[in-house]
């Protein structure tokens, strides 16, 4: 008993002494261009360019408006026409900043609106490289053919909270992709917590689903009541359809963004469509609007 105690001991001592310290220290990656870009049918496009940032960066107001680029040359080109975008610094009504580029007002002539069917070319000159992404803006093929909603499930028949359902037409053929959004009152739109979805299920099928209500992503996720909607919200879900590059992008980025801190989750790759190394990308949208009034 006491010889086999003094091995065990001495076994933990020399594991003690042969303690070493790691020292890791992250690859310092070269300053990246971030593209958030996209067009919509009977929009035109709006393009937000920036700098990355270090992942162990202090950052402040005054960092992230210093990433912003306001000095870059960006044009959209349909095919047929291709308009120089304009860069506008704007304040709000509620003294929030929005840095981005869109149509030049002074050249109206070759303004680019988005329409349907069409295929985009971004292209991105800055800091001596040049920069472009594709996107297309598919028909409106798939859509929300109702609204309504229901109790939650298990809770007090004076609770608050409801779920928003929709019955969704999904027409024949794979590759109608779809991404959401939801907007509360006057509340601004946000994409869903899982805002892309594909009709790899449900291709060619009418289905009933359950509606999330979007959230703000600078925000502490509400986890009791997350997704729910009130009795008196005005509910408008902005349905879009996308392209596979979209989707590819957006569900991609979604997974990283929730595996984030998660020591668990397998490491995932962005897949972005801005080529020469930058990150992000520029997508298409073709949106239909559909609204419901949930009473008191």
């Amino acid at each position: 008993m006491w010889k086999r105690f003094i091995y065990l001991f001495s076994v933990i001592i020399f594991g003690i002494g042969c303690e070493k310290t790691i020292d890791i220290r992250p690859n310092t990656q070269s300053t990246k261009l971030v593209v958030d870009g996209q067009i919509e049918a009977g929009q035109p496009p709006v393009v937000l360019l920036s700098t990355s940032l270090g992942f162990f960066s202090n950052i402040d107001t005054a960092t992230l408006y210093a990433s912003f680029i306001k000095d870059a040359k960006v044009t959209v080109s349909d095919g047929a026409l291709t308009h120089q975008l304009r860069f506008y610094d704007v304040r709000t009504s509620n003294n929030e900043r929005l840095l981005y580029y869109s149509n030049d007002i002074a050249n109206p002539g070759t303004a680019i609106i988005g329409a349907e069917g069409k295929n985009y070319l971004l292209k991105i000159e800055w800091n001596g490289t040049t920069y472009t992404g594709k996107t297309s803006i598919p028909p409106l093929v798939k859509k929300i053919d109702s609204l309504f909603w229901k109790k939650v499930p298990n809770r007090p028949a004076t609770d608050s909270f409801v779920v928003l359902m929709a019955t969704v037409t999904d027409p024949p053929g794979l590759g109608n992709y779809i991404r959401y959004f939801t907007k509360v009152n006057s509340k601004p739109f946000y994409a869903g917590y899982n805002s892309v979805f594909d009709d790899a299920i449900i291709d060619g099928k009418t289905y009933t689903v359950s509606v999330d209500r979007g959230v703000d992503k600078n925000q502490v996720l509400e986890r009791d009541n997350y997704g729910f909607f009130k009795r008196g919200d005005t509910v408008t879900v902005k349905f879009s359809n996308i392209d596979k590059a979209s989707f590819d992008f957006w569900q991609t980025w979604e997974f990283s963004y929730q595996s984030n801190g998660n020591p668990f989750s397998s490491p995932g790759v962005v897949i972005g469509n801005i080529d020469n190394g930058a990150l992000g990308a520029f997508c298409g949208y073709s949106s239909q609007y559909k609204t419901i009034i949930i009473p008191k």
